[in-house]
């Protein structure tokens, strides 16, 4: 995933002596007449270099972006904190096309910011969140809260001795040792990406691939390592340093987990950003290019994405019976679809994904669309 990062209008936009017109003139992001808080959804237009936001002002609780794209490009459009944290995001959104997303927003100052080509800071809108009725929570939603918390906070302890595994064989020098412990060293992450990628600034340095680098970044992280391992064959000078400071990221990771910001809007939106990962990386076999260990991180994905929906199926089958009994079909549509490329006894050991055939990742594809557009649905079911 390639999180919203500062860059040169980042600059402009924290700027306090900068007025929204002047925002407006720098950013090419406007704000349309209506500026008062209201109920209604807030609709953001995106364009090749625009972001026209409807209101710039409405009140805390559930807030909807109805997003369309009126670009020549795909775009993303993300609900930020002032610090980069990313509230909510809607990733993938083709020309032409319109996406609805759900969050839960406390009062305080925000951006929303569109990524034209998915790539830079974006063309960025300030918006105020006011006073307003906090979002009502039920019992069974605490619950479910609380519960995710501690799945996230399990998958990154589970994660670092596994890391620590593929760390020690890289500053060994021991090739295949590495390379057998690469995978699995990445489930626990890409079961909670959503919530490491809210961070901002932990996932480019651990995940981030050659060709989501921005200007002047520093390559580092598993990919970096893969590249060595599978396509040059050989660990490079820094291959020590490399693990050190993966060690050193995923630790930083481990801490911050239990801080982050979960609500269950964010966890209905985090299960579908997780099938719109395996729908832009790994179907298309982008993400693991060098290892072709795609199928690991596709099945991590597509759990993370059934354990939010699973904590928040009490909620939704109030709200939308007929949303959770489709739900439950395609999520076992698709696990039994990727049973089929098993390899081994192990759980993770799977077909490598340069064997998977037009045909069957078009199979792959059409079963992820097949979940995503319900669960595209699910964070409005359970405010409902």
């Amino acid at each position: 995933m390639r999180p919203v990062r500062p860059g040169p209008a980042r600059l402009s936009v924290v700027t306090a002596a900068v007025t929204v017109a002047a925002l407006t003139a720098v950013t090419g992001c406007t704000a349309k007449s209506d500026s008062k808080a209201g109920g209604s959804a807030v609709q953001v237009t995106a364009g090749d270099d625009s972001c026209e936001v409807s209101k710039n002002a409405f009140p805390a609780g559930h807030v909807e972006l109805a997003i369309e794209n009126k670009g020549s490009k795909v775009t993303e459009v993300y609900l930020l904190f002032p610090d980069d944290r990313i509230v909510t995001e809607r990733e993938n959104i083709g020309p032409g096309t319109k996406a609805k997303v759900t969050a839960e927003v406390k009062a305080g100052s925000y951006e929303i910011a569109c990524k034209p080509g998915m790539k830079g800071s974006g063309i960025r809108q300030k918006v105020t969140v006011t006073g307003g009725t906090a979002a009502k929570r039920s019992p069974e939603m605490d619950a479910a809260v609380a519960a995710y918390r501690t799945y996230v906070q399990e998958q990154a302890d589970e994660t670092l001795p596994k890391v620590k595994v593929f760390t020690d064989a890289v500053r060994a020098g021991d090739l295949a040792a590495a390379k057998k412990a690469y995978a699995p060293s990445r489930i626990g992450w890409e079961r909670t990406e959503p919530v490491a990628e809210s961070f901002g600034d932990i996932d480019p340095k651990v995940d981030t691939r050659a060709d989501g680098l921005e200007d002047g970044q520093k390559w580092t992280g598993w990919h970096r390592l893969e590249k060595e391992l599978w396509q040059d064959g050989t660990l490079g000078a820094d291959a020590t340093s490399l693990a050190d400071e993966l060690d050193k990221d995923l630790l930083d990771w481990q801490k911050r987990v239990g801080k982050a910001e979960i609500t269950p809007t964010s966890m209905a939106n985090g299960a579908k950003e997780l099938l719109d990962e395996v729908a832009s990386g790994k179907v298309t076999g982008e993400e693991e290019r060098y290892s072709h260990t795609d199928l690991v991180d596709f099945k991590a994905n597509v759990e993370g994405a059934q354990k939010s929906y699973e904590l928040l199926k009490p909620v939704a089958e109030k709200n939308d019976a007929a949303l959770v009994t489709e739900l439950d079909k395609q999520f076992a549509t698709l696990n039994k679809l990727l049973d089929k490329y098993r390899d081994g006894a192990d759980s993770y050991e799977f077909t490598s994904y340069e064997k998977v055939t037009k045909a069957q990742r078009k199979e792959l594809s059409d079963g992820v669309n097949a979940l995503a557009e319900p669960l595209s649905k699910l964070a409005a079911a359970v405010v409902k």
